[in-house]
């Protein structure tokens, strides 16, 4: 077979391209490798403590009508706990914010529309974690530092955003469903089969069976020998990281 110089320069072509699309191939997997090998954001849906500590948290976006109720409770029980409020919320009934504050709770961050934040750009994002802040520290005093993700739905982007502006993504490990109206003796049942120290309890301002459940709740939680603290409190200070499960563990234990 007699090769010409123009099936030599073809010929040269076609390896040329060869060698360049495998070098390009390699390239893109070991880019494919860095991502798959980056860790997940993931937030707090409990802490790693060895002490019998947990934490109460109510989310309120929408009614009112029984938030007085549940603090009532709370103060007969001597027990402070975390509220995450709309800023939607915030705005219809900031007597409500204050008196919250005022009894010694803590005021979390559950956005400002309740929208799905995942489906949100990081700069959106950030916006609805903004405009809550500042309508809650102009009525309290104080940013809060405490964030919930409306329907626990999450992203890496949402999570590392957070820690960027010094504040904690967190979730539960323990949902009391009320938001499925139970009965009070069923939550009671449900929350002590998950109880384990550093839970965090999830609970709304505005489920139908909540006001009645809530002292069985902590009367369960405290004859369990547990103490029951605002989430501020039941999260350590210090370098943290994730488990995942969601577990805040601290990378420094000698700080804590």
């Amino acid at each position: 077979m007699i090769l010409t110089r123009r099936k030599l320069t073809v010929a040269f072509s076609c390896l040329l391209i060869g060698v360049i699309s495998l070098i390009v191939a390699s390239s893109t997997a070991g880019k494919v490798v860095e991502t798959v090998n980056e860790p997940r954001e993931i937030p707090i849906y409990y802490v790693d403590t060895g002490e019998k500590v947990c934490a109460l948290s109510f989310d309120a976006a929408w009614g009112n009508e029984q938030t007085n109720t549940l603090l009532d409770i709370l103060d007969r029980y001597g027990v402070k706990s975390t509220f995450f409020l709309v800023k939607q919320w915030v705005d219809k009934y900031p007597d409500d914010v204050k008196e919250i504050a005022a009894r010694g709770h803590d005021v979390g961050n559950h956005s400002a529309t309740h929208p799905h934040m995942a489906s949100l750009s990081a700069e959106q994002q950030q916006q609805e974690v903004t405009s809550c802040n500042e309508a809650v520290e102009a009525l309290t005093g104080a940013c809060p530092t405490l964030f919930r993700a409306p329907y626990g739905e999450y992203d890496d982007k949402l999570v590392r955003g957070l820690k960027e502006r010094g504040m904690y993504c967190v979730q539960w490990n323990i949902d009391s469903l009320d938001w499925k109206n139970p009965s009070p003796d069923e939550m009671v049942s449900r929350i002590q089969s998950k109880l384990c120290p550093g839970s965090v309890i999830l609970m709304h301002n505005g489920a139908e069976n909540t006001p009645q459940a809530l002292p069985k709740i902590i009367e369960m939680i405290q004859n369990e020998g547990y103490t029951i603290v605002p989430i501020s409190r039941l999260i350590p200070g210090g370098d943290y990281h994730t488990d995942h499960e969601g577990k805040m563990i601290l990378n420094d234990t000698d700080s804590r």
